[in-house]
């Protein structure tokens, strides 16, 4: 299993075969207005601190005013309600894939679809998988449980017992939000423990060390979470008993972002771990041993998996052990036995980077282990297998110009993956690889939802600001007619090492690109496209080449003929919604039309908001004189200005966002319209970061943004 971190949720792992997942404890702040810092210069009030109080009453009449004024403009674009049945449509699709996870003997799948649209946690075989219409046994209906209990529960995830998988605890969210319900589950009774392994709604950790123990974070009272809202102290939780006399294995600062305890199974032994995480990028590891903790001697910034007898590193900056030097990048292995004794020579590189490539994935096998490598952002995938004569690497061979990613099938039984292709234009097929012959069969193909037979893809770079040379794609009719006429949409990121890969967006196909849209997608610094060092190079302090990039996409758009400001849009969400928000307050001449989703926006605020504290190893810590120097001069909120024209926007965030506030979104709106600038803003009450809590939702929301989008640039 490969380590990654999103905005917002940290998941670390110490195996290949299994990782944790972190929650963070909600927050709804109702503080009068304070002074604030806009920009480098004098001190002002905010007088939209109010809009903070997420379900306040005059919070929520804004909220209601402002949406009104918002769908009835929007629903009145010609065509949304074409738009809308069509994008419902693909979403609920009888023909979609259903991703599945092998546990045990069974797939294990959750179906949401028009008449399920909270959906169905059901299972089957491998045999009846492969069936154009398989047979599924429904374990539970999301639906009808929250019909029953009168709630609006969204399916978070189930952790199931190793290796029978018979007992599950089950993760259900109010509305979407992280913060959720667990509940323990009987399998085969299809019905939760009612004296089991449940806990109130939290933003908890928890995973099976056995049968009748799991490991805990929660809300143990007063001091249990990091100033992040994530779980600080890790305990032990024996069944029958009440949570407050669990025993507390490690507790972490404050100021850490989570701590997680974990049980791995890996090639029949068992690995009890802990990690600490004092930044988003950083983290101290343990192995729980009966007469305690042992640390596990790594660089803080460096991520560890066991696989079989192997530990396997994965390095975020430069390591000098034993007289070499390991570059920033790099995924290295040695013995675990040695390592864990000490032994820092004879260590073998399953990759090592070069100024091109970066390390994607790493999926543990039985026998093997499948290295996925990105070369100026294109997929190679290559089978490493260790013996007793050291490591072998053989590529894989793959679809040519397909994206891909790999999943273990069942390591304890064998070599054999699950591996999804697709591409901007190909829909995308799920295939089973046997690993030994590298035979595959295709399981599952998604059917084309929009027409691609006059499209192509293209990629290109282009020079940024300060020399170097970023990549982006583009998607657009053949014999592009360079006449700078062409509605254009970017959708960009740029942060927290993420990289955005060619894939297959059946909305935006449908909604944008088969109207004639040009859709862009650049690999931004701050991204992860071109490993740690290419998101390095746009953190902090540097936060502004990553905005320098997008602008400089956007320019050779405009100089290579494709388009013009006045039909040229933007897109993002999360932090992406800060990097439009900042490219629509640095460069609003560049630009049409703006979509900004889930943003961070108010940097001055953020660290103090929900878990932004847990981004200040991204962004800095704004109450660092400083440090906010440098984040004054892009935070969007502390640089809209009167007399400026901007491209129009359109926020949207949702009230059960407990990650992203949903201020950020509101107070950039209110001093928006109080400036006099031209916006539209929507707010979703349930779907938290995601934006949408089903499929009905995030039809509505996709369809609001990409009419605005039509009406704006006159597609």
């Amino acid at each position: 299993m490969e380590i990654h971190k999103t905005l917002g949720s940290v998941v670390l792992s110490l195996s290949l075969a299994a990782c944790a997942s972190s929650s963070e404890k909600e927050m709804t702040p109702s503080a009068p207005p304070n002074p604030t810092l806009d920009g480098p210069g004098a001190v002002v009030e905010d007088p939209y601190m109010w809009l903070e109080d997420v379900t306040g009453e005059r919070s929520m009449t804004w909220v209601k005013a402002q949406n009104a004024v918002s769908t009835v403009e929007l629903e009145a674009v010609p065509g949304f309600a074409a738009m809308r049945a069509r994008i419902l449509a693909i979403l609920d699709s009888k023909e979609k894939i259903p991703w599945v996870a092998k546990r045990g003997k069974y797939l294990v799948n959750l179906w949401q679809d028009e008449a399920h649209p909270r959906g169905l946690w059901r299972r089957t075989t491998l045999a009846e998988y492969k069936k154009a219409a398989p047979k599924w046994e429904v374990l539970l209906d999301l639906d009808a449980l929250g019909k029953s209990e009168n709630e609006s529960w969204v399916w978070q995830g189930a952790d199931c017992l190793y290796p029978k998988y018979e007992r599950c605890l089950l993760s259900l969210s109010r509305g979407g939000a992280d913060a959720v319900v667990v509940r323990e589950f009987d399998v085969e009774k299809k019905a939760f423990v009612a004296d089991g392994f449940n806990l109130p709604e939290a933003k908890s950790a928890i995973g099976w060390k056995d049968f009748d123990t799991v490991y805990v974070g929660t809300d143990f009272g007063p001091g249990s979470f990091t100033d992040s809202g994530y779980p600080r102290i890790a305990k032990e939780w024996k069944r029958g008993t009440p949570l407050a006399s669990a025993t507390t294995i490690i507790e972490g600062k404050a100021s850490d972002i989570e701590v997680v305890a974990s049980r791995d199974h890996d090639h029949g032994k068992v690995r009890d771990v802990v990690t600490v995480a004092p930044t988003f990028f950083t983290n101290d590891a343990y192995v729980i041993q009966a007469d305690g903790l042992k640390k596990i001697d790594k660089p803080t910034d460096a991520d560890v998996t066991f696989w079989n007898d192997q530990v396997l590193v994965t390095l975020r900056s430069d390591w000098t052990v034993s007289g070499k030097t390991w570059p920033a990048g790099s995924l290295i292995a040695h013995d675990a036995a040695g390592f864990m004794a000490g032994k820092r020579d004879g260590f073998a590189a399953l990759f090592t980077p070069r100024p091109n490539s970066a390390l994607s994935a790493a999926v543990g096998l039985k026998t093997g282990v499948l290295v996925n490598e990105l070369e100026d952002v294109h997929n190679a995938l290559f089978m490493w297998t260790h013996a007793k004569s050291g490591w072998r690497r053989e590529p894989v061979p793959m679809p040519p110009l397909a994206s891909f990613s790999t999943f273990a099938w069942d390591a304890d039984e064998g070599d054999d993956y699950l591996m999804t292709d697709d591409s901007f234009v190909a829909p995308t097929s799920l295939t089973l690889v046997l690993g030994k012959s590298n035979k595959k069969e295709v399981l599952k193909r998604a059917p084309a939802f929009f027409d691609a037979s006059n499209l192509e893809v293209s990629q290109h770079f282009v020079t940024s600001r300060d020399g170097v040379r970023v990549p982006y794609f583009q998607v657009a009719k053949k014999d592009l007619v360079l006449d700078g006429s062409h509605p254009t949409l970017i959708e960009g990121y740029g942060g927290f090492e993420v990289s955005l890969t060619p894939g297959y967006d059946a909305v935006t196909g449908a909604a944008w690109i088969e109207r004639g849209g040009v859709y862009v997608v650049p690999n931004l610094r701050g991204g992860g496209e071109y490993g740690p060092a290419w998101h390095q190079a746009a953190m902090k302090q540097n936060r502004q080449r990553a905005y320098d990039d997008f602008a400089a996409v956007a320019e050779d758009l405009i100089a290579r003929a494709v388009t013009r400001p006045a039909k040229l849009g933007i897109l993002g969400g999360s932090n992406g919604g800060l990097l439009v928000g900042v490219m629509m307050t640095e460069r609003p001449e560049l630009f049409g039309a703006v979509v900004c989703q889930a943003p961070l926006l108010d940097m001055k605020r953020y660290s103090q908001l929900l878990a932004g504290a847990s981004w200040m190893d991204e962004y800095g810590d704004p109450s660092v004189p400083a440090e906010w120097e440098w984040i004054a001069k892009y935070s969007p909120y502390q640089n809209v200005k009167t007399g400026v024209r901007y491209p129009r926007v359109l926020f949207t965030t949702s009230t059960r966002d407990d990650r992203v506030h949903p201020g950020h979104a509101r107070k950039m709106m209110a001093r928006m319209r109080e400036q006099g600038h031209d916006a539209l803003f929507y707010e979703n009450i349930e779907g938290g970061h995601g934006g949408a809590a089903d499929s009905g939702q995030r039809t509505y929301l996709s369809s609001l943004a990409f009419a605005f989008l039509w009406h704006q640039l006159g597609i």
